[in-house]
């Protein structure tokens, strides 16, 4: 490719009102606007009159701007370019946003949860969101760290990861024909344990799920409950036995875990073969082959007989390939040496059980699912997917958090959880690849596309490039958001 004129003879002047960059926001707006998210605003959020006049508003330009690809408060400018005001009402100024962010306070942010919680129920009924929901839906929760820069972020500090930054926990449900959406979110102080305020954030995910027809109306579908070891304990698993939900959360390997693994026995181990090599963290390679197994195993057993909790192990086991377990060639300064340890494990009580963990890595998940085996063992390797949850949203609002307040940087949060979930239910509207798109590819493709605005016959027309790669997923959105355009 090459430019089509002399270097030099061409100019630019950034001169017509009524050009937009982004015309695909205009059905985004739309279906926010058809299922009520102004309204519940209005609702719901008791801000003060001192920078909260209007919330409605605001919290829909903070929305739309999240959408559009605005990162920070000061992107929130693009939607006051060109023709924007003509093609939307109530925008704002990113100052007045930034000064609007800054009058939240936790209960107006637990507010605002309300508010994207009931608008994710509307969404999933208005769209193919979830689809298969009513059969079967998983909940995934997991928390990622967000790095921050300088000292006037408020809740900023050190985490498990050693990075300086704000902990965000977020809860997603996803099916399997259906691409994850988020329907809980929380942020909190940098330093915070994984756990921390877990146990509540899972109820409010359940019931927001369930909302949005996860499990079906008479609640016979499977919604099944997916965590990492971090969020094993009694509060979380009972969260979910208190809604009636089934969990899969893998188990942390104490004593009790331990000991139940040994009493698997060798012919209960299933051999199986991934289809696509799995990563694994401690060996830090790709696995293909592993064995499965799984026994009955009481949880919590520390705690008073009615707080105990009953379910099966799924144990996965691989070979270890690390250099502890490979043995080195004897040398003279080793072999007195290697002939102690050879009489002191002849003297070991069980042999079998030491070498059983020195040749294998085990990993364990507690679980009451319904499915058998290899089901099970599969279904919670999904868990995964939340993890593309958190990079498509730190690729999008929340590469930064742009305030210092640590209730703004909350109410942001939830705020690109809303824009995340907007974006998300418009791709189902726009094609079935989009469906199941990064929000970034459909911010790419049918949001982020330019428009001239004309008026005809008091009817605003919007007139696209031609010839526009995903124009029928363009036209698909809007025609289900706005009804098709009038007839030239």
């Amino acid at each position: 490719m090459r430019v089509s004129h002399t270097l030099g003879n061409v100019s630019a002047v950034f001169d017509d009102p009524n050009l937009v960059s982004c015309a695909g926001l205009a059905p985004v707006v739309a279906l926010a606007q058809r299922c009520g998210l102004t309204d519940l605003v209005a609702d719901k959020l008791t801000l003060p009159a001192k920078g909260g006049v209007n919330a409605h508003l605001k919290v829909s330009a903070l929305v739309a701007g999240m959408v559009a690809g605005a990162d920070s408060i000061d992107d929130m400018d693009v939607l006051r370019h060109g023709g924007m005001s003509r093609l939307f009402g109530g925008v704002r100024a990113p100052s007045t946003l930034g000064t609007f962010l800054r009058t939240f306070s936790f209960g107006h942010v637990r507010q605002l949860d309300s508010v994207a919680a009931t608008l994710l129920g509307e969404l999933a009924r208005r769209t193919p969101l979830l689809a298969g929901a009513d059969q079967v839906a998983y909940v995934d929760v997991d928390d990622t760290v967000k790095a921050t820069y300088g000292y006037a972020k408020q809740g900023a500090g050190f985490g498990y990861s050693g990075v300086k930054g704000l902990n965000a926990l977020i809860a997603t449900v996803s099916t399997p024909l259906s691409a994850p959406v988020i329907c809980a979110t929380r942020l909190r102080k940098g330093s915070t344990n994984s756990a921390r305020g877990a146990a509540r954030l899972v109820a409010d995910a359940l019931k927001a799920a369930k909302a949005a027809g996860a499990a079906g109306p008479d609640g016979t579908g499977l919604l099944l409950l997916r965590a990492d070891s971090a969020f094993y304990s009694y509060d979380v698993i009972a969260a979910a036995r208190r809604a009636m939900v089934r969990f899969s959360i893998t188990a942390r390997m104490n004593p009790a875990v331990t000991a139940a693994i040994t009493g698997i026995s060798g012919d209960d181990w299933t051999p199986i073969r991934y289809p696509n090599a799995v990563w694994d963290d401690t060996e830090q390679r790709m696995i293909s082959d592993a064995e499965i197994a799984e026994i009955d195993y009481t949880a919590f057993t520390s705690r008073r007989k009615v707080d105990h909790i009953e379910g099966r192990l799924i144990v996965r086991r691989v070979k270890r390939l690390n250099a502890t377990t490979i043995k080195p060639k004897p040398t003279s300064a080793t072999t007195k040496a290697t002939k102690a340890t050879k009489a002191t494990k002849a003297k070991d009580s069980a042999p079998e059980q030491q070498e059983l963990f020195s040749l294998y890595r085990y990993h364990a998940v507690f679980s009451d699912s319904p499915l058998i085996l290899t089901q099970a063992e599969k279904t919670h390797r999904g868990h995964a997917i939340i993890e593309q949850v958190h990079a498509d949203l730190k690729h999008g609002p929340l590469a930064h958090l742009p305030s210092g307040s640590f209730q703004a940087n909350s109410a942001w949060l939830v705020m690109a959880a809303i824009a995340f979930n907007l974006t998300r239910a418009t791709g189902c509207l726009a094609s079935a690849f989009h469906a199941r798109a990064t929000t970034g590819t459909i911010r790419a493709q049918p949001i982020n596309v330019p428009a001239r605005l004309a008026h005809s016959a008091r009817t605003l027309r919007l007139h696209l490039p031609t010839n526009w790669p995903w124009e029928p997923a363009w036209t698909h959105m809007f025609d289900a958001t706005q009804g098709p355009p009038a007839t030239a």
